[in-house]
């Protein structure tokens, strides 16, 4: 059969209709905004609920009118992102959201604690920039594409670690505490308050003048490009590292059956042939990757990024806190200064959470030191050699250097915000 010169063009007219389609749809479910910064826009003729929701509820504009600031602590699990979370979800006029990526990733990827797909990889972050650019925006209903089941009227008793969140826990969004529940635990926060009410969390967002999300599920601040140069946004990234043996050593605690074959390793000095070495590797990957992009100080991070290490946060936290505060050029308020006093010199056995933050940071900083063999800290050293040197943290030479808490192996930095 032979095709005339005239149906191959329309064939090809076709197919570029169909693709100019595909990219204004995608476009436009993206971005969630309504088209023009400008109010007439709501009462344009328009066909939609979706449009007309979007106006009405959630309008997104092509800059950010509000000057909110929009806070996200970039961090891997174990590195002490839940202590400087809490940085942020006692000030009294910061959103404060702790891991909403946890239900991405449990849609997209579910069954998988940590995808090693390159596909998984960017589905993931494709769907997370839209969720946190959403949520920066206070459109708390975007969270419902992806918390199972689905929210029934706006409400939901689903959502990952609800009591984390100080917001989230008083009013409007709960009504139900009294005087003496002000500091709450995070699981009594759920009982006494109940279901979540995404419409009200959505208004008491909004009554705030700042937004902060915790994530460990962004893997390097390059992959936050596009939300960081979005004008709608002022964003700015705190990039949260801690010394890889640290974290490896937390992580053998905290995570007993994932972390198995390293504490058979850690409790009879022999190495599990089919040890996942991926689980220490993919962290000082990350680190080194994501620290240098921010160390070599691309223009589109110009007074978006700060390096924190967990260390000197430990070792002087009210000084490192303010120094966090004056770069997000948010006054440091009472309520945060009180709660460094009242939670960085406590005992561990003070916390009832495995989560929790009542601790003697200091000495959390260096436990590490006492919890894994010189064998595993030695091959820990050379694997993640690169990015120890980038960091700042010294290598110990033997058991006896290992042990001898009077050698600090953490060098003195100052890593400057790139201002």
């Amino acid at each position: 059969m032979q095709c005339s010169w005239k149906a191959v063009l329309l064939l090809a007219l076709a197919s570029i209709a169909i693709q100019y389609t595909a990219i204004r749809t995608f476009t436009a479910k993206s971005f969630h905004s309504c088209p023009i910064p400008n109010p007439v826009n709501c009462s344009l003729s328009q066909d939609t609920d979706a449009v007309d929701r979007l106006c009405d509820e959630s309008p997104t504009f092509s800059y950010n009118l509000s000057r909110k600031t929009h806070v996200l602590i970039l961090a891997t699990t174990r590195s002490g992102s839940s202590f400087v979370g809490q940085l942020f979800n006692q000030h009294f006029d910061v959103f404060y959201l702790f891991e909403p990526l946890y239900h991405v990733q449990y849609t997209l990827i579910p069954k998988l604690t940590q995808s090693k797909s390159t596909t998984d990889r960017r589905v993931m972050l494709g769907a997370s920039r839209d969720l946190l650019r959403s949520l920066y925006d206070c459109d708390l209903y975007f969270l419902e594409n992806y918390i199972k089941p689905q929210p029934v009227n706006h409400t939901t008793d689903r959502l990952f670690r609800r009591g984390a969140s100080k917001a989230l826990c008083s009013p409007p969004v709960c009504e139900s505490l009294g005087a003496v529940d002000l500091h709450l635990e995070e699981g009594d926060c759920v009982k006494k308050c109940g279901t979540l009410n995404l419409t009200l969390a959505t208004e008491s967002c909004r009554e705030h003048g700042h937004v902060a999300i915790k994530t460990v599920r962004v893997p390097e601040v390059s992959d936050l490009r596009a939300l960081v140069e979005d004008p709608r946004l002022n964003l700015k990234v705190i990039q949260l590292v801690r010394d890889p043996r640290g974290i490896l050593a937390s992580r053998s605690e905290t995570f007993r059956d994932t972390y198995r074959l390293w504490r058979i390793w850690d409790g009879t000095g022999r190495k599990p042939y089919n040890l996942d070495v991926t689980q220490l590797t993919t962290v000082c990957e990350d680190f080194w990757n994501s620290v240098s992009t921010g160390l070599n100080r691309p223009p589109w991070l110009k007074g978006k990024y700060m390096l924190v290490r967990y260390e000197d946060l430990a070792r002087n936290p009210m000084k490192k806190t303010e120094e966090i505060y004056d770069f997000l050029g948010i006054p440091m308020d009472s309520n945060v200064e009180r709660w460094i006093q009242n939670n960085t010199r406590g005992d561990r056995s003070s916390s009832k959470h495995k989560y929790g933050t009542v601790r003697n940071s200091a000495a959390t900083a260096e436990k590490w030191r006492f919890r894994l063999s010189y064998e595993i800290v030695a091959f820990t050293q050379h694997a993640c050699q690169q990015v120890l040197a980038q960091l700042g943290y010294k290598t110990a030479g033997s058991e006896e250097e290992l042990k001898n808490l009077s050698i600090s192996l953490v060098e003195e930095r100052d890593f400057l915000p790139f201002s």
